[in-house]
């Protein structure tokens, strides 16, 4: 039996912040607009916290049986990669982590369909299926989209549009254009977070098959990227600012630009790949920071 710390290594707990982000923000746009429900909210933290888990599961997963998880690889040691887990053993986690997303997902849609028409709701399970399928095929069986260098497109959608829109429509059960802008800025520092991932395994992942998109474009190109993506990131959210009536307190989320910018500014200044590792986390803990200062500012 592998042991519980095991199991929290390959969870990379570090990661579910970045998760959360998109249910708190969905959450105070939709709160904003006197539509909030707290049952929502539960199940759909639960709901993406499993689906971040098995993503997480899978990736180890792939990534074993490709051999892109090494020795030689940088970053955190993974408890495959390490034999503290077995491969037998990541196979039941993944199909139980399937499962949980699936029954969380499924109370989300019945606790939101008190007032929505079923074909929202099966409309919202097949996002869900949809969601499921690609924490599995990132990097896991034939072809798997994350070794082409669709990872980044689909971080963006998953943990953007996806997470933000569909939690803002389960609680009011309605869409709206000026909602994605957020959603946009969410969607891009998420993908800044796999983009540092990337770049500091950009070596490792050339050398096994994985083409990422710093892999085929370079090293220089993959920063210059990273800049773009969280400019992008920051002009969505102050559009959306300046396009709503709101008190001062909505601008209390140019705190968290703080680290934003620092980011840009580490990725430009580095030399050593290895040592980006803890910028995954803290760009994540960003991401969040801005979520919720974001939401809160939207309230006040």
């Amino acid at each position: 039996m592998a042991s519980i710390s095991a199991w929290l290594v390959a969870f990379r707990l570090r990661t579910l912040p970045l998760a959360l982000s998109t249910i708190f923000l969905g959450s105070f746009l939709a709160a904003a607009h006197q539509s909030f429900h707290w049952l929502v909210f539960v199940y759909a933290i639960l709901t993406t916290l499993f689906l971040q888990i098995l993503s997480n599961l899978a990736n180890d997963y792939g990534d074993t049986v490709s051999g892109v998880d090494n020795v030689e690889r940088i970053g955190p040691k993974r408890s495959l990669q390490a034999g503290f887990i077995s491969l037998n053993q990541m196979r039941n986690a993944i199909i139980l982590f399937i499962l949980f997303s699936l029954v969380s997902g499924i109370l989300l849609i019945i606790e939101s369909m008190s007032a929505m028409q079923l074909g929202y709701g099966f409309a919202c399970f097949l996002v869900g299926i949809a969601a499921i399928i690609a924490a599995l095929k990132y990097t896991m069986g034939k072809n798997p989209y994350g070794y082409a260098g669709l990872g980044d497109i689909s971080v963006f959608i998953f943990f953007g549009l996806v997470g933000v829109m569909g939690t803002y429509f389960l609680h009011t059960h309605r869409l709206s254009l000026l909602e994605f802008l957020p959603a946009i800025s969410i969607g891009c520092f998420s993908t800044g977070v796999l983009n540092l991932n990337n770049l500091r395994d950009n070596e490792n992942d050339a050398r096994f098959g994985k083409k990422t998109l710093v892999v085929q474009w370079g090293i220089a190109a993959g920063k210059k990227y990273h800049a773009f993506l969280l400019t992008l990131g920051i002009f969505t959210a102050l559009a959306y600012s300046f396009s709503i009536n709101a008190s001062v307190w909505k601008w209390v989320y140019l705190i968290s630009f703080i680290g934003i910018i620092r980011s840009i500014k580490v990725v430009f200044q580095n030399t050593t790949p290895a040592s980006l590792d803890p910028e995954l986390k803290r760009l994540a803990l960003t991401t969040l920071l801005f979520s919720i200062l974001f939401g809160v500012g939207l309230l006040l």
